[in-house]
This record gives structure tokens, C-alpha cells and sequence, in this order.
């Protein structure tokens, strides 16, 4: 079964970062037989004086084939409570990808426009029947980490920051590279100009060491813009100005 795990709270301002832990955890996982991460998202939620966290308050989220669900949970709990840092206010959140309402779906849209309750949140995910604990602190990442799995279940939301692929993009080499190996290396869907999906497999894109994959339409796609003055690769990757435009 396809498995959503939603983290968030977990660094204080000396340690590592939440996509940081989600990269940790999705190793963890695949090291210890409990499944197979297809990839995993980053979602920004709302920055406001009320909310607290610790640099950009994003939350990431795993996407996970698994027949372990129980497994999963005890696991993450246990690895989550290990790497959460000192006055953090870790939460977790776990369920079935095809168990996510669209009531889930909003509470993500919403955490990145009005300030949400963590009682609200733990309400939502009893009703729903959908695994959601603060493990630190105040257990305000319960609000981030369901969030997270909303908007990932929604598909249209947030960046890659991990795909399971050949070789992720994170370390390929800047430079220039063809599309075909781009989708069957690296993992990408879909290449985008303005909306357009660039198809020709011949066709050279220019990595400019910042290549972040945006989820769109529940798929991995790599924004591109045409380039007009070189003559060794058509494409280049869009800035991350603009990703971070349609991403964050």
C-alpha cells in the first residue's frame, strides 16, 4: 500500500533541518526492510508572529510503498523521538495515500494562509482515523505534519527534496545534461516551459545547481525556460527565485 508520512518541528536553530531528518528517516526505513520511498516533499505553511518554528516553517512529507503500516508507525515514532532536537516540537503524522479526504486536503491548503490550532488538528485526525501524535514540546508539529500529508495527497503543492531514482538530482553534476537521462535517471515525470511539457528525449537542459523538482498534478516536474543564446543546450533550469514562486 502507498503510505504518506508527514513531519514537522523537528531542529532548533543549531541543528539540522527537517528535510534533513525526512532524508534520515526515509533511509532508515529502506535500510531496515520497512518499505520503499518513492520520494519526498517539501511544503511551506504560513509565516506569522503567532506560529512559532525555527527558520522557514516548512514541513516535508514521505511518500512510502509499504505492506507494514503498524510497523511504519512504531518505527517512525521511535526514530522521530530520536533525532528530534532540543526544544523542538516534533509531530507525525501517518495514513493510507488513498485515505486522505479532501477535508485533510484543505486543513494543508489552509496551514499556508490563516493560523491553524493543534486541538483542531488532533480533532480532525480523530475523526478521520488518521495516526497524527506530538512526540516533543508542545506537539505543535501535529498541525504542520497533517499539513503535510494534505497537501501531498492533494498533488499540487510544495518540492521534491528527495526522488528514489539512479541518481538523485542533488548529485548530478551542474552542467548540461539531456532529457531523457533527466527522466530516467533522475526521476522526473514531466519538464515544464510555462505550463508546456518539453518532450523532445534529444534535447539538452542546463542544470544551474539548484534543480528542485515541484510536485504538479501528482507528478515530479522540473521547470525549465528556453534559452535563446546558447547554442549547446536548449533548455536551463528555471531560477530558484521563480521555483520557489510556485513552490513555496
Amino acid at each position: 500500500m502507498r503510505i504518506l508520512i508527514g513531519i514537522d518541528d523537528t531542529d532548533n536553530k543549531e541543528s539540522r533541518g527537517t528535510g534533513y531528518n525526512a532524508r534520515q528517516l526515509a533511509a532508515a526505513i529502506e535500510i531496515n526492510g520497512l518499505g520503499k520511498v518513492r520520494g519526498i516533499t517539501r511544503h511551506q505553511l504560513l509565516v506569522h508572529p503567532d506560529i512559532p518554528y525555527t527558520s522557514q516553517n516548512s514541513s516535508a512529507c514521505l511518500d512510502v510503498d509499504s505492506n507494514d503500516l503498524r510497523g511504519l508507525k512504531a518505527f517512525a515514532r521511535d526514530f522521530m523521538l530520536s533525532v528530534g532536537a532540543i526544544g523542538s516540537d516534533v509531530g507525525l503524522c501517518i495514513v493510507e495515500k488513498e485515505r486522505v479526504p479532501e477535508e485533510i486536503i484543505q486543513w494543508g491548503l489552509d496551514a499556508k494562509s490563516i493560523v491553524l490550532k493543534i486541538n483542531t488538528a488532533i480533532e480532525k485526525a480523530e475523526k478521520q482515523d488518521i495516526y497524527l501524535v506530538g512526540l516533543t514540546g508542545t506537539h505543535g508539529g501535529v498541525i504542520g505534519a497533517l499539513a503535510g500529508v494534505g497537501l501531498r495527497a492533494g498533488g499540487n503543492d510544495g518540492r521534491f527534496i528527495w526522488i528514489n531514482s539512479e541518481k538523485n538530482l542533488r548529485d548530478i553534476e551542474q552542467g548540461v545534461h539531456n532529457i531523457e537521462l533527466l527522466h530516467h535517471m533522475a526521476g522526473i515525470d514531466e519538464i515544464q516551459c510555462h505550463g508546456e511539457v518539453v518532450s523532445n528525449p534529444t534535447d539538452r537542459v542546463w542544470l544551474n545547481g539548484w534543480a528542485r523538482p515541484v510536485l504538479k498534478n501528482h507528478k515530479s516536474v522540473l521547470l525549465v525556460d528556453k534559452e535563446l543564446n546558447n547554442t549547446n543546450y536548449e533548455w536551463k533550469c528555471s531560477a530558484k527565485e521563480s521555483v520557489r514562486l510556485v513552490s513555496n
